[in-house]
């Protein structure tokens, strides 16, 4: 392997790392050399040294001199890294991380679409009903690339409709575990259509102002999902 794209070498390293220490291969405690990484890898100090960096600012590693690079507990790690929730669903732990997400988005969702349904704007109100047609179109034709894009713009922008700054950030966490949902094929191939009417029951009460409505019909959409996939069994929607 050479260095004629430094990017994508350091892209492919970190995420080999990544997986491995997610799913546990690299465990904790366990020293990382540099020159045992170049040689693995066949690349050069650089790009292991970025990857590196990389990891030890997601908390995933810490290096000290004349001891090397450690593998860090997952208590050290930044879960609501993005990256961390990819390579965590790529790999053996992917039930686990579903349920914790699963659990999470029960707890802050409903209370964000309550939220929206007394802050949204006029603007973002517009954005949520164009998302669920956008769902509609893309769910009839089995386009699902283009649900999940859709169904990431809905769900990112009933977080930002909160007018909560907190509830807000979360939305890459969410688009994570959308997406892993997608890629790792648990969903049918054409999304069930009561899951859209769910997502546009939710538009309705925010651009309504029902607060309660809101969070029951958001809730209901969260716990369908969380079912399903606890219960091992392709969701009925993307959500």
């Amino acid at each position: 392997m050479g260095d004629n794209d430094p990017a994508g070498l350091h892209g492919s390293v970190l995420d080999r790392l990544g997986v491995e220490i997610t799913s546990g291969e690299l465990a904790p405690g366990l020293v990382l050399r540099i020159e045992q990484l170049e040689a693995r890898f066949g690349v050069s100090r650089s790009v292991i040294r970025e990857a590196i960096r990389v990891l030890e600012s997601m908390g995933m590693v810490s290096s000290r001199r004349r001891v090397g690079i450690t593998v860090a507990d997952r208590a050290a790690w930044n879960l609501f890294d993005p990256r961390i929730i990819g390579w965590r669903l790529a790999g053996d732990g992917r039930d686990e991380q579903l349920r914790s997400l699963s659990e999470l988005r029960r707890g802050v969702e409903p209370v964000a679409a309550a939220l929206a349904a007394r802050r949204a704007t006029p603007a973002q109100c517009g954005t949520l009903t164009g998302s669920v047609m956008q769902m509609a179109v893309h769910g009839r034709s089995g386009d699902l690339e283009s649900y999940l894009e859709a169904d990431i713009v809905f769900h990112r922008t009933l977080l930002e409709a909160s007018g909560n700054e907190m509830l807000g950030s979360l939305g890459d966490v969410v688009a994570a575990v959308l997406t892993g949902r997608t890629h790792h094929h648990l969903m049918p191939a054409r999304p069930e259509p009561a899951a859209i009417g769910w997502h546009a029951e939710v538009a309705q009460a925010v651009q309504a102002g029902d607060a309660a409505a809101a969070e029951r019909a958001m809730r209901d959409i969260v716990e369908e999902a969380t079912h399903a996939m606890l219960a091992d069994e392709a969701p009925l929607e993307t959500s």
